[in-house]
């Protein structure tokens, strides 16, 4: 049975992320012919699109996605829970649990993708282009802190002072709601 809990809780895991990372590339108005983009897209379109037709985008903001993304964080726990116990249980308090799951998830994106986007700054220093998408998903968040704090000696801290209030709202979680947020 723990294979199986795995193996669930890493599939809906990683489709939530990539469903966020969607919603992110859409908000951030990122280049939609890059190879990465068309991945995600094809990966996603199959259930984003039917819903699109009930849902309509918000602004910048994909509304059908972001309501599968929450979805499938709200249903993640009691699907475990049966896989584990045998029992299906919907419970209000799921709805807490999925929205805080999802705000975790997405804290969890933004974290990976500045860390990959650095680490390939190292390596192909910005010539794909994956490094473009990177450079159009992370610039957002990095260009105000960049605005305060300039580059020292040609270093930019800006991703490391990004992954520092990473830490310190996942911190926030774990003092506002110390024994849940350990489970998500």
């Amino acid at each position: 049975m723990l294979t199986l809990t795995f193996l669930v809780k890493t599939l809906i895991d990683l489709y939530v992320m990539v469903l966020l990372l969607r919603i992110w590339m859409q908000w951030s108005r990122a280049d939609f012919y890059n190879p990465l983009s068309q991945f995600v897209v094809k990966i996603t379109q199959p259930v984003v699109k039917p819903l699109r037709r009930v849902l309509p985008a918000i602004g910048p903001i994909d509304t059908a996605s972001l309501l599968l993304a929450f979805v499938l964080t709200t249903l993640k726990y009691p699907i475990l829970l049966m896989i584990q116990v045998g029992a299906f249980s919907l419970d209000p308090m799921n709805l807490l649990v999925g929205l805080l799951s999802l705000l975790k998830s997405a804290g969890s994106l933004v974290f990976w993708v500045i860390i990959i986007r650095s680490l390939m700054s190292w390596i192909s220093q910005g010539r794909g282009p994956v490094d473009y998408l990177l450079v159009q998903l992370t610039e957002p968040l990095m260009s105000p802190i960049r605005r305060i704090l300039p580059a020292m000696g040609g270093i930019d801290f800006s991703a490391m002072v990004v992954i520092l209030i990473l830490y310190m709202l996942n911190y926030l979680g774990m003092d506002l709601f110390p024994g849940l947020w350990y489970l998500l």
